[in-house]
């Protein structure tokens, strides 16, 4: 489905009843050709409801995306429910740690613009958890969302919304579709005002002078396939971190196209910001 004028915010939910108040609030339309997932969209949002699981979630975004190949720059997002420990239910936290419990992988997606709510780290796991020995939030799908998300966009436009559904005094088997419907739906406006701020980072790396010096790189230098896409998220990354400041890159030193990548990197990771 390569439309000319793709959607550009994709949000992933593992259930209906997480995805049902984002349809509702969003007024999306089911995409009823489409069989897979359950795919609702309009001009703007796509949301797909993925089921439970990391591999759920994995294939959804995977299969959505490739349907979707044409979007530029998507900004994806994981919105769902987690638990924790004591937080009170209802509480929404932007994600800035997830830990794969089975791979103890970690991934940081970065925040470089102001959380319009409190941050932390969560833990996903393969099998529901009703022990709250533990200080980070539970989920069963972030880690999965964002090891498959950073394979179609940049980090900064990809991130996990999360809003606590149970905890030590109420725990996951008193969770109700209706409840988690209501829980999400409490704060919508919030999701909005978050998607606003990162379709706007979004804009930024389509700047007109990043895709001239992708195409001046590729010319001037051998990429493979793989590594043309890590230059352009690197690209991305540096619009973004500096709002488009001129990149210099020093191309007396470069004899092929890994050269670039390592000498981006080290100007990337030179940036300093602050939210």
């Amino acid at each position: 489905m390569n439309q000319p004028n793709p959607p550009r915010i994709f949000i992933y939910a593992a259930l209906p009843c997480e995805a049902k108040p984002l349809v509702e609030y969003f007024s999306l339309k089911k995409a009823t050709a489409i069989q897979p997932f359950a795919v609702y969209f309009n001009q703007d949002i796509c949301l797909t409801v993925t089921g439970l699981g990391k591999s759920a979630m994995a294939a959804g975004v995977a299969y959505t995306q490739a349907l979707f190949a044409s979007a530029e720059h998507p900004v994806l997002i994981n919105i769902g429910i987690a638990g924790h420990k004591d937080h009170p239910i209802g509480s929404l936290f932007l994600i800035d740690k997830i830990t794969d419990f089975d791979s103890r992988k970690n991934y940081y997606p970065p925040l470089i613009f102001t959380p319009p709510c409190p941050t932390a780290n969560i833990q996903t796991v393969s099998r529901p958890q009703l022990g709250y020995d533990q200080q980070h939030l539970c989920d069963m799908e972030a880690s999965a969302f964002y090891e498959t998300a950073v394979r179609f966009s940049s980090g900064e436009l990809i991130h996990c919304l999360k809003v606590i559904s149970d905890n030590e005094s109420s725990p996951a088997d008193n969770i109700q579709p209706k409840q988690v419907a209501a829980l999400i739906a409490a704060h919508s406006a919030m999701i909005e005002t978050l998607l606003t701020e990162l379709s706007r980072l979004a804009k930024l790396i389509t700047a007109q002078e990043q895709s001239k010096l992708f195409e001046q790189l590729i010319q001037r230098y051998h990429f493979t396939v793989s590594e043309q896409g890590q230059l352009k998220n690197q690209l991305s990354r540096w619009v973004i971190l500096t709002g488009n400041q001129v990149l210099d890159l020093d191309e007396t030193r470069f004899q092929k196209g890994k050269d670039v990548l390592c000498r981006l990197e080290q100007q990337i990771s030179k940036v300093e910001f602050c939210l």
